[in-house]
């Protein structure tokens, strides 16, 4: 196979996973009861330092950890890095619902 022929497929592969990414992510949005973070705030250093939700709560960081531990927050995971939890975006394939993305309040 021609180096060609693989980037071809894969790009095929990529494309119809993103497909399938924003037609779950529609899904689960339209049935889920929980909040989804539609804005951040950043400080000087481009950290989010705040989420607001969907229904125009603001959470500050500790907050917003909390409510996405307790599963309250759609598409919000939490990891544990350089000795503390951190927040980010569900990796789903979809660039535009990445929280640094989001737009800023």
């Amino acid at each position: 196979m021609e180096l060609n022929n693989y980037q071809q497929i894969f790009n095929q592969y990529k494309e119809e996973g993103l497909k399938q990414a924003k037609s779950e992510n529609l899904t689960e949005s339209a049935s889920s009861l929980e909040e989804q973070v539609v804005a951040v705030r950043k400080n000087d250093e481009g950290d989010i330092i705040a989420f607001k939700t969907n229904t125009g709560r603001e959470l500050d960081y500790i907050s917003a950890l909390t409510e996405a531990k307790e599963g309250r927050l759609a598409h919000i995971d939490v990891f544990h890095k350089y000795g503390r939890d951190i927040i980010r975006s569900e990796p789903d394939g979809i660039k535009e619902n990445n929280l640094d993305q989001l737009p800023l309040f």
